[in-house]
């Protein structure tokens, strides 16, 4: 396992223990997020606890769980999914004591053993879906 792969696991080890003093460590303050879902959240080790806190806060029992993940020089690429229960407010809709699975695709650059850059793309449709909160596509070729 590489130094950038290590870096990328403790940021979601940080995740699932709820530890936003990890992201001081691991988050360069010229961080640059980029989060279609989340275009609001700040740069830098504020903005990934500022994340934190807006999702764990709806989701307490968050885990993230790496499914793959592939390091090339200073990138690192992590396919991975998190679960958690519904139990507090996210984006004004109340909880709903829902189990949801959410997948993902992040993409983090490291430099100097910190991460300073990092894309993401997540099923925020799914979220929703499994919230309740959009009605499910019919299939192809289903009638209405």
């Amino acid at each position: 396992m590489g130094m950038n792969e290590t870096q990328v696991r403790r940021y979601f080890d940080a995740w699932n223990s709820g530890n936003e003093a990890a992201f001081d460590e691991l988050i360069a303050a010229s961080y640059v997020h980029h989060d279609p879902v989340n275009p609001d959240i700040s740069n830098g080790p504020q903005g990934q606890k500022q994340l934190m806190r807006k999702y764990r806060t709806a989701f307490p029992d968050t885990r993230f769980r790496v499914e793959q993940i592939v390091e090339q020089g200073d990138t690192v690429a992590a396919r991975w999914t998190v679960t958690g229960t519904h139990k507090g407010e996210l984006e004004g809709i109340a909880p709903t004591g829902k189990s949801v699975t959410v997948t993902g695709i992040s993409l983090d650059r490291i430099s100097g053993g910190k991460i300073v850059e990092g894309w993401s793309n997540w099923d925020a449709l799914g979220l929703l879906t499994q919230l309740g909160v959009v009605r499910k596509p019919a299939a192809a070729g289903a009638r209405a």
